[in-house]
């Protein structure tokens, strides 16, 4: 049943223009440029070594360059492109992504890790191997790799899944597989191709038989996709576009009526199964929303209406493309997803020209019971990324076990992950220094893969360029609301 505008108005003139229907964490606000590591500055020195208040305290610089932390935390290198290798002996294959972590068989922590390489193998000097039977498309350069993490900590990698593009993003689902993502909408004879591509493939870390003869899920469509989640109660996929010219779109994918999700359901399904819709909202005066960064304030409720996609495999037009104006929501730059508090986190990474209002990030939550969608953080522009302080670009995000999120970012100049308690406080919890460029114009790569271990006890979290997974551990603690 859709929640119509008429609906929603109602209740949100009740409700106080929506926002008592915000999701259960609470609003995560802040003002724009709020979102800044001043938070370890005013918690000073107790926080830092006796851990009260919010945050872990200031970053420390590492002498081996590569990653700040706060008093107390250490890191540790998991795999590193170049350098670490592949049970089969090839190096580890570079550009880290989208990450999980799974329970493994007599104690160990499986990890499938995205590495998004696009176009031509040629390109890249460690692709991911062309594994046998494990192969979509051997133009393609991308895929996923599986890590594994033994007592005592020996680290293992195979290949999961080869000749994929660009696998940015992606989700883990509730029967303890990973969905890939790609992030293009190149055809075959595009770049060399042999195949289209800009679709999902699941790829199972337990069980390396259930991943051979890579299939695309061609029900979920075929665009530029970024990340996904799975609705564990309602079996709805939401699957976030990240593209341009125009604005990318939040999908939900609603299953056949006799689907049952599973080990190996997914691949099964033909292409046309179930129904793939985008997103349309709209005010709590029930107005159409034609594009997310309209809203500047936290805590805006948006009501959701779900609009059937034409033709999802894209034969002739881009799937975003298929909708005249006033039919659909657009955003810029819809990236990480995680499921949490019974529904899922969404980011926008930011806005520019291209959007009707600039932001440098935003993170809003949808509520599948209430079908709303609330804005939880907001970034302002950051005036200079050059300087650390303000956070910008969120991308890869996770629910902390510690409450609130853990935010991976992918922004201008200063790389950081860091986190936001339930009422908005920010802090950071890692710095990238690891320069890629020159003395005189540094250049830090961005953080992706941010993900906790099954127990809550190890951070994992990426460098993408040139390929580092890295886990953090240290005194984490339960974040106050602040």
């Amino acid at each position: 049943m859709s929640l119509t505008r008429r609906d929603f108005a109602r209740k949100s003139a009740i409700t106080g223009a929506g926002v008592a229907l915000a999701g259960s964490v609470g609003a995560l606000a802040t003002a724009p440029n709020a979102l800044a590591s001043t938070d370890t500055e005013s918690v000073g020195e107790e926080s830092a070594h006796g851990h009260h208040g919010v945050g872990y305290g200031p970053l420390i610089a590492d002498p081996d360059g590569l990653l700040a932390l706060p008093a107390g935390f250490k890191y540790r290198v998991i795999t590193y492109s170049g350098r670490t290798k592949l049970d089969s002996g090839e190096f580890t294959p570079s550009n880290h992504d989208g990450t999980s972590t799974f329970d493994g068989p007599r104690g160990t922590t499986l990890l499938v890790n995205n590495h998004e390489l696009a176009g031509p193998r040629a390109n890249w000097p460690h692709p991911v191997p062309l594994t046998e039977g494990l192969v979509y498309d051997p133009a393609a350069a991308g895929g996923c790799t599986v890590v594994e993490i033994r007592p005592g900590g020996h680290v293992a990698e195979w290949v999961g899944i080869a000749g994929t593009a660009t696998n940015c993003a992606g989700g883990n689902t509730p029967w303890g597989t990973w969905l890939t993502c790609e992030e293009t909408e190149d055809r075959a004879g595009t770049n060399g191709f042999t195949k289209d591509h800009g679709y999902v493939f699941e790829v199972d870390p337990a069980d390396r038989r259930a991943n051979r003869a890579p299939k695309p899920i061609k029900a979920l469509g075929r665009y530029a996709h970024e990340a996904v989640v799975v609705d564990p109660k309602r079996g709805h996929l939401y699957l976030t576009e990240d593209a341009s010219n125009p604005n990318g779109l939040l999908y939900r994918w609603t299953p056949p009526e006799d689907h049952c999700h599973g080990h190996g359901r997914l691949r099964g399904l033909a292409d046309d199964a179930g129904t793939l819709q985008a997103f349309k909202c709209f005010d709590s005066g029930g107005r159409f929303v034609d594009d997310l960064s309209r809203a500047t304030k936290i805590g805006t409720v948006y009501g959701v209406d779900w609009v059937d996609v034409p033709d999802r495999d894209a034969k002739t037009v881009s799937v975003r493309k298929q909708f005249a104006a006033g039919e659909v929501t657009r955003a810029r730059k819809l990236e990480g997803m995680w499921w949490g508090d019974g529904g899922t986190y969404i980011v926008s990474s930011y806005a520019r020209t291209e959007s009707p209002v600039q932001h440098d990030g935003a993170v809003w939550f949808y509520d599948p019971k209430r079908r709303t969608l609330t804005l939880k953080v907001l970034l302002g522009v950051n005036p200079d990324p050059s300087v650390d302080g303000a956070f910008d670009g969120p991308d890869n995000i996770t629910v902390s076990p510690y409450g609130g999120l853990v935010i991976a970012e992918d922004g201008e100049g200063v790389q950081h992950l860091f986190g936001a308690t339930e009422s908005g406080r920010t802090y950071p919890i890692a710095r990238n220094e690891l320069n890629i460029g020159t003395a005189e114009k540094p250049e830090y790569s961005e953080f992706t893969g941010v993900t906790f271990s099954p127990d809550g006890k190890t951070l994992f979290a990426n460098i993408q360029t040139p390929g580092i997974m890295l886990a953090i551990t240290g005194p984490w603690k339960r974040q106050k609301r602040g």
